[in-house]
């Protein structure tokens, strides 16, 4: 049986569905006004990971992954720019899409954008006023009062008291409490008529936190399975998720919250606002995509991880080793389920998703096949790493992809040094061949010689 830790309980608990065969899932996505960094990519790849492995385990999956396209630091910077919001959120909803795709993510059941949900916001904010949860401050924005809902920080564990005012909580005059915070946000002079929406409580628009509570509960029912996202957003952003849900609706929210770790660079959590982030398109310029996915997946989504670029090349070095196993077999990926490499692997996958354990049962299946040459083997590693989205190239272009080494190599020029070498050969020039193949090892280029010919691959 699948065990999930469960942030709620603070411990691994058995995965039970509240609808048998069926899993509902959301996952807090991108607020988009700039480019993706690793952070999250990490939450796209273990995430599409998850999905991917309840699919595998014969569980029917509703995927929801939002967008939030209105936000201060949206508003900012379109007009920082000069354009609209709808302009920026687009732009920037593409190159996502493009990111995850790359990373070997699929698309998502449903992702919604928060503009789109908006009447399901005032419906909530409407529960919580008659809840009694929801008051009008003095400067007009609609906040919750979070001393009123009773489980306030069960999921954070943090008590009241503990609560420091103004830790990620807007500090606003005319609050009942520093630290309520904002359902709704009372328009500003300023701001356009394309981020002002009418409601009870007059023009404005929403708070950030309401917008999961609307999507989640209009797409996926107020009450679902698994929620996920950032460790980063524990506290307070799914904290008051629950008070707003639960405020409105009177029951559970949400059965399991998962949250993977922190991206790391230099010991410090990699973020925007620390300003050591590294984007997903300045790394995929020195590394291929599938192994930076490889990379994510082989630590537990609930460390940390750690990014360097030789922590990128180890995953590259160890990405290559799985895939010149699979170098010679044109086979079709077929997963015997039975099987003890396959045993071991679901094993690993039911532990919470421990894909440490999984890639090391890929390995050892690769060295078995390096030794037996077997294609039924060639086939469940290809079937197994699948399940990870891993090893669907052929392995060749696999071998032979990435950047261009330091000297500016291209594919084009390597295949002509080979042929060069091969006439050196056939000319018994040996000299000559040896001294091509040194340079191309000095530009990271390793050359195999074969039966069938001369093959190589970007060390």
């Amino acid at each position: 049986m699948l065990k999930i830790y469960n942030t709620l309980a603070r411990a691994p608990q058995e995965f039970i569905p509240i609808e048998p065969g069926r899993v509902r899932l959301y996952v807090c996505g991108m607020t988009v006004y700039d480019y993706c960094h690793l952070g999250h990519g990490r939450v796209m790849v273990v995430f599409d990971m998850v999905v991917r492995w309840l699919r595998a385990s014969g569980l029917t999956v509703t995927y929801v992954r939002n967008i939030t396209d209105i936000d201060d630091k949206i508003i900012k910077r379109a007009a920082e720019n000069g354009e609209t919001v709808r302009a920026l959120t687009d732009r920037f909803i593409g190159f996502m899409r493009e990111d995850a795709a790359a990373l070997g993510v699929q698309s998502p059941d449903h992702e919604p954008r928060a503009t789109e949900y908006v009447p399901q916001m005032l419906d909530i904010i409407g529960a919580l006023e008659k809840n009694g949860y929801a008051y009008v401050a003095e400067n007009h924005d609609v906040c919750y009062s979070v001393r009123k809902f009773a489980g306030y920080g069960k999921l954070s564990g943090k008590s009241l008291e503990d609560l420091r005012a103004g830790e990620r909580v807007d500090v606003m005059a005319g609050k009942q409490d520093p630290l309520d915070f904002v359902l709704w946000k009372h328009a500003k002079p300023e701001e356009s008529a394309e981020v002002r929406w009418e409601s009870n409580w007059g023009t404005g628009r929403p708070g950030w936190h309401i917008e999961c509570s609307a999507m989640s509960s209009q797409l996926l029912g107020p009450h679902f399975d698994i929620h996920g996202g950032g460790q980063d957003l524990q506290f307070p952003h799914h904290e008051n998720e629950i008070a707003q849900s639960e405020g409105a609706h009177n029951h559970t929210f949400v059965n399991y919250w998962m949250h993977n770790g922190f991206v790391r660079v230099d010991d410090e959590k990699m973020s925007k606002s620390l300003g050591n982030f590294f984007t997903i398109r300045e790394i995929l310029k020195k590394y291929d995509a599938e192994v930076v996915r490889f990379f994510i997946l082989r630590a537990h989504y609930r460390s940390p991880l750690n990014y360097s670029d030789a922590h990128l090349d180890d995953a590259r070095a160890g990405l290559t080793r799985l895939y010149t196993a699979l170098k010679g077999f044109d086979v079709q990926p077929a997963v015997d389920w039975n099987e003890s490499h396959a045993l071991r692997f679901r094993a690993a996958m039911d532990d919470d998703f421990a894909t440490p354990e999984a890639v090391a049962v890929l390995f050892d299946i690769a060295n078995e096949l390096n030794r037996n040459k077997d294609a039924k083997l060639a086939a469940q590693l290809k079937g197994l790493a699948g399940v990870l989205g891993l090893l669907q190239r052929d392995p060749v272009m696999f071998l032979q992809a990435g950047p261009a080494a330091a000297d500016g190599l291209s594919t084009e020029d390597i295949d002509a040094k080979v042929g060069a070498r091969n006439t050196a050969k056939k000319a018994k020039n040996f000299a000559e061949a040896d001294r091509i193949r040194e340079e191309l090892k000095a530009a990271g280029i390793v050359l195999e010689d074969g039966p069938e010919g001369t093959t190589w691959r970007r060390g």
